[in-house]
């Protein structure tokens, strides 16, 4: 694998043109060319007939409870949406959009299998979600630890399962996760993109909520002994941003992912030759060998800031470097003051 290239996010070079709104789209799957659609044939009303008096239906409340999963009825409709998903699956009768976020799979596969781990296992308690805004662009930005990437999954879950007006978060990912096979795919369907401005920019015109965790491969690959230390926020090309769409700013605190692969060492030979940022050792990895890649199930918390706002800025704001930086260390700031609150209030690293 060749060395993986991290796409700087405050790296604002226009990728020419004028700025789209991404159009859904629908995908053509696994259509075959020239397949067309059967005719729908027109079914015809069944002639009525006078019901005796005898014969009277009896109302919703005159008829016997069903049981706790709906009765048959319950049962038939759950597998009817079943087959009809698996239909528009296999002959590609679905939308994506132009970053290749599928939302339908989202919500009915991917939240699914990712909802056990976030509640059973890390059993993920959410503070403050009703400060991210209910409508309209916004930037929620996190810390970011734990080995792998898993906070920003859980992350994810938690605007999807909590917030009233259920909205989905857009994560800017690093190029290394598109280079990867399986994980690139599952990535775009969630709605995952390349960490540069212009895409972040495009997402935050459409009113897209955006997930960006600016330490990066730093905080994700830090030492265990550095653990809730944020690590440097680059050179605030998260805050440009925000100040060109005029979009609030929400800091995120994660408490918990610290802990789940605790970094010892470091081979970074391996690492150079694998072409990964690092090659992490744990206690139990790599000595348990595929054993040892399974978390800790340590007990998480995320929780979201009051937002900082960016729309009361002129345009030219996003040009100055002073401001940059104040509002990039007053955001560093609240998710270091926050994790140091919720570090004093837990009882245990699993409890």
């Amino acid at each position: 694998m060749a060395d993986a290239k991290v796409i700087p996010f405050d790296d604002d070079r226009s990728r020419g043109g004028a700025v789209q709104r991404p159009q859904r789209r629908r995908s053509t799957g696994n259509r075959r060319p020239g397949a067309e659609s059967a005719p729908v044939r027109e079914v015809q009303p069944l002639p009525t007939r006078a019901v005796p008096q005898d014969d009277v239906p009896v109302t919703s409340e005159e008829q016997p409870p069903e049981g706790p999963q709906g009765g048959e009825g319950g049962l038939e409709r759950r597998i009817a949406g079943g087959l009809a998903f698996l239909r528009r699956r296999l002959t590609g009768d679905y939308e994506v959009d132009d970053f290749g976020y599928d939302e339908e799979l989202t919500d009915q596969v991917l939240m699914s299998l990712l909802r056990p781990l976030y509640e059973k296992y890390f059993r993920v308690e959410v503070k403050g979600v009703e400060n991210i805004p209910s409508e309209g662009g916004a930037l929620i930005v996190a810390n970011h630890s734990g080995t792998l990437p898993m906070d920003g999954l859980m992350m994810q879950v938690a605007v999807h399962d909590n917030h009233p007006a259920g909205r989905h978060l857009r994560l800017l990912a690093a190029d290394l996760v598109f280079m990867l096979p399986v994980v690139n795919e599952l990535a775009r369907k969630l709605g995952h993109t390349l960490a540069c401005a212009e895409d972040a920019s495009r997402l935050l015109e459409q009113g897209e909520l955006v997930g960006v965790m600016p330490e990066g491969f730093k905080g994700l690959g830090k030492p265990f002994a550095d653990r809730y230390k944020l690590q440097r926020f680059g050179r605030g090309g998260f805050v440009s941003t925000a100040l060109r769409a005029g979009t609030p700013i929400v800091p995120c605190s994660i408490v918990g992912a610290e802990e789940i692969y605790p970094m010892i060492g470091n081979a970074k030979t391996v690492a150079r030759l694998l072409g990964f940022p690092y090659f992490p050792i744990t206690p139990t990895f790599p000595w348990l060998g595929p054993l040892g890649a399974v978390p800790l199930p340590t007990k998480w918390t995320i929780q979201f800031g009051e937002p900082i706002p960016t729309d009361g800025y002129p345009p030219e704001a996003a040009e100055d470097p002073m401001l940059m930086f104040n509002l990039t260390d007053q955001v560093r700031e609240q998710i270091q003051h926050t994790l140091y609150k919720l570090l004093v209030q837990r009882r245990s690293v699993f409890f």
